[in-house]
């Protein structure tokens, strides 16, 4: 079992204890940021025009994330260039494949009846899937193991480090395939899709751009590229994130949980082993939680209480079942989006707004994917001079 679908227990614990202090730890987010960096200075020389063009930005998000995930776990990108292989080509299907059986809804689950015949292949097709995933991962681990891989202090080689100190069952193969695995699933896709939801409303409300702007340009400037250092002092840049996962939460209904006892819940009998979904989306749009809740407004986390991340604001999770990847994501989504709009001058393609349409799945991607048009600005000499 994953994290993600492990019941609470020792074997739970022990893979939150694992992920917290050998994947998510501040010490080894930072020890990756070089990966970041360079992951966004190429995802700007993608989009290098002198004048204002046209841009298709969903693909290039979603290389982006995953590229940055698949080179902290073993040093290799899949996406862009350089990224043809049939190594890469098997990695882009295989993805392509696990997003689409994430976004499907099984009839089977509310019509048990229809497990008998597997209604829509859809069992046969995630069993498939899990072949491919296995033989994909177990060659990526074997590669490292037997000291074949160019790249080296992956996360993968940290972890086989541990698989010859520690306790064997806490760091076998498959607990190593298994946190890739969630980190692929749980940490790509939801990134990708929250800056393009971001980006989506920063076009939408122009105003609310330039302010982002005029902040970013007047805390780090021109000489150089947004860092992970400056995160900390674009406050309206982080409110700008918070309203986005407030509106637009890439997980609408959070992660399945199960009551291990029986309890009341708003006056309702909940009994033990009952599956309880949470509606984060509904939760966020609340009018007795927020103000004018349907409006795109940064400024509403000014000064905010303390307790908004604790139940009024929930993207992650909330309590021991909260997501540990946050500060990843934090990062990875403050500087792409950092390094966006300092870099470009953006606008839409035409007069009307974007469309804001909402797709189906477990993840809540735009029915259209987005496009802007952009131009460069004086900062981007920087990244076509190497000079960073």
């Amino acid at each position: 079992m994953t994290l993600v679908g492990a019941s609470y227990g020792n074997h739970w614990r022990n893979l939150r204890r694992l992920s917290s202090l050998e994947i998510f730890s501040t010490i080894r987010l930072n020890k990756f940021a070089h990966i970041r960096r360079n992951e966004n200075q190429l995802l700007i020389k993608s989009l290098l025009t002198e004048r204002f063009a046209r841009v298709e930005l969903k693909s290039k998000f979603f290389g982006l994330s995953f590229n940055v995930i698949m080179r902290m776990n073993c040093g290799r990108r899949y996406y862009g260039e350089a990224a043809d292989t049939e190594e890469a080509k098997t990695f882009r299907e295989i993805m392509k494949e696990t997003v689409r059986l994430a976004e499907a809804s099984n009839p089977a689950d509310f019509l048990p009846i229809l497990r008998w015949f597997d209604y829509g292949n859809l069992e046969k097709r995630m069993k498939k899937l899990g072949v491919k995933n296995e033989a994909f991962l177990q060659g990526l681990i074997d590669e490292h193991k037997n000291g074949k891989s160019e790249t080296k202090d992956t996360m993968v080689d940290h972890l086989l480090n541990l698989q010859k100190s520690e306790p064997a069952e806490y760091y076998t193969d498959m607990i190593i395939k298994g946190l890739i695995l969630v980190l692929l699933t749980a940490g790509s896709d939801t990134t990708a899709l929250t800056i393009e939801w971001a980006m989506t409303l920063l076009l939408n409300h122009p105003e609310t751009l330039k302010n982002v702007g005029v902040e970013i340009d007047a805390q780090v400037g021109q000489d150089r590229l947004v860092d992970k250092s400056d995160l900390s002092k674009l406050p309206y840049l982080q409110n700008v994130i918070l309203e986005t996962l407030r509106l637009c939460p890439v997980v609408p209904l959070l992660l399945p949980h199960y009551s291990s006892k029986e309890c009341q819940v708003s006056g309702f009998d909940i009994l033990s082993g009952t599956m309880v979904l949470v509606n984060a989306w509904t939760i966020h749009r609340d009018p007795d939680l927020w103000e004018d809740p349907m409006s795109f407004r940064p400024e509403r986390f000014e000064n905010c209480e303390a307790d908004t991340y604790n139940y009024k604001l929930t993207p992650f999770g909330a309590g021991r079942r909260s997501c540990p990847g946050l500060g990843l994501a934090q990062r990875v989504v403050g500087l792409t989006l950092g390094t966006l709009i300092q870099c470009f001058e953006w606008k839409r393609i035409g007069e009307e707004k974007i469309d804001m349409t909402e797709g189906s799945g477990l993840t809540m991607p735009k029915v259209e994917p987005l496009e802007a048009m952009c131009r460069a600005r004086p900062v981007t000499k920087l990244v076509t001079a190497g000079a960073l």
